[in-house]
């Protein structure tokens, strides 16, 4: 008879803090940039109510790693009462296919797409950063902020949300965890004109701060568009910065900001050459001027998945999280 055991969402967060989190995904981009990983571009599955599920496997073999992650999103689900996007990841034995582990997916994922951010900032951006500008207030500008203020001394933090009232209570919420200074700002163009660290998450289809506002120097994550119809970033943004990628292949297949300006010829594809594992490994250089702009552009990775999926598993088995189920 086999065991499996099931973390619920507070088990997990339990079992992977942020900045552990962050070393996993670095290990984790190091892998597949250096070509130690197997990880097919995610799957798309159209369902009902316009709902959308993706499955996304990934083996890391340095870590012995293997895991996948099924995640829906159905943008109907608040006017039901329901999260708009649900996800589980099922961790599988790397020698024998056995599963081993199901852990909830929507914390999981989170907090590894904070460390995705908290990675690229500790790599990129200048070690005097000092304001941070969070531009979307949904669950994950939480992590974005946790983890940008653990590699990175943040002494003020300004929030953006095309909803005032939300950004307000975001902004009340994060006082009680950093010893930041906290503000809403009126626009996102006003926040970032000021932000030595940007961090976007957000789900638009069209460019939430313009380019021109940015002061040299910055840093930027974006993280939350990752369909082709998606555009975070404006295309003066790209023509400025350093551009860094998590994959080459995930992003020229999903994200819509570069496919757009690469289609249109705005930027030749050179621009999009150097993946961030690539300069965790010393292959390529990151940052080499004090004043270059860089930005770093993610769509979600499988392996940080399974990176951060075995991190869990290892301080559950250690800690005695989770519920053994026999199956």
């Amino acid at each position: 008879m086999a065991s499996l055991r099931v973390l619920s969402r507070a088990e997990v967060i339990r079992a992977l803090p942020m900045r552990p989190a962050i070393e996993a995904v670095k290990a984790a981009y190091a892998a597949v940039s250096a070509g130690q990983a197997a990880m097919p571009l995610r799957s798309h599955l159209s369902a009902a109510q316009d709902g959308l599920v993706l499955t996304m496997p990934a083996y890391l073999a340095p870590q012995r790693a293997l895991a996948i992650k099924v995640v829906s999103i159905y943008p109907h689900n608040p006017e039901r009462g329901l999260p708009r996007i649900h996800a589980l990841v099922t961790v599988l034995d790397a020698e024998t296919g056995q599963p081993v582990a199901v852990l909830d997916g929507g914390a999981l994922t989170a907090i590894r797409t904070g460390a995705a951010s908290g990675a690229a900032t500790d790599v990129l951006a200048r070690p005097e950063a000092r304001t941070l500008a969070v531009i979307g207030c949904g669950v994950q500008a939480r992590r974005q902020l946790e983890a940008v203020c653990a590699v990175r001394p943040i002494e003020s933090i300004l929030i953006y949300d095309i909803n005032r009232a939300a950004a307000e209570q975001f902004a009340a919420e994060m006082a009680e965890t950093t010893s930041a200074r906290i503000a809403v700002s009126d626009s996102a163009d006003a926040a970032v004109s000021v932000a030595d660290v940007v961090c976007a998450a957000t789900t638009s289809q069209q460019p939430v701060f313009s380019g021109a506002v940015l002061k040299p120097g910055t840093h930027i994550n974006g993280v939350g568009s990752f369909t082709p119809d998606m555009r975070e970033v404006d295309t003066l943004t790209l023509q400025r910065s350093l551009i860094v990628v998590d994959s080459r292949e995930a992003i020229m297949n999903e994200a819509g900001e570069l496919i757009h300006a690469l289609k249109s010829g705005a930027i030749a594809s050179e621009a999009v050459q150097t993946e961030l594992g690539e300069i965790i490994n010393g292959d390529k250089p990151g940052r080499t001027r004090a004043d270059q702009i860089t930005f770093f552009k993610s769509v979600g990775l499988a392996a940080q998945d399974a990176a951060a999926a075995a991190l869990v598993l290892r301080a559950a088995e250690q800690h005695g999280l989770g519920t053994q189920v026999d199956w």
